[in-house]
């Protein structure tokens, strides 16, 4: 994504033309969130483990890309924006915390998980 990010950027820069990509972190969305974070005690852990001790709200997700649409920010171009309460900097990946877990986590997932 970055590297199409950039090189989009670059080629159509001359017709001012901008391309930017924002790379967010745990926004809960009502049909991942259920399976990406099975229970309470999976959330809090979550939640704890981002800096800011919280997850993202969609309302700054919208400003974010409000604010790199807008003529605020003519001269952003090739950029890809973290937004994630800093969880990114220390050095957390989204799914590094599923390493942990405990074998009835894993269970719960999967029986939260829709069946073909």
């Amino acid at each position: 994504m970055l590297a199409m990010t950039t090189s989009l950027a670059v080629e159509w820069g001359k017709y001012n033309i901008r391309l930017n990509a924002i790379a967010p972190g745990p926004f809960p969305t009502e049909g991942a969130w259920s399976r990406l974070v099975p229970s309470k005690q999976f959330e809090e852990h979550t939640r704890n483990s981002n800096p800011m001790k919280r997850f993202g709200r969609h309302e700054e997700l919208t400003n974010l890309a409000a604010f790199l649409i807008s003529d605020m920010a003519p001269y952003i171009n090739g950029e890809c924006v973290v937004i994630d309460g800093g969880q990114w900097l220390q050095g957390a990946g989204e799914f590094n915390d599923l390493l942990m877990l405990p074998d009835s986590a894993w269970e719960q997932m999967e029986a939260a998980r829709p069946k073909k």
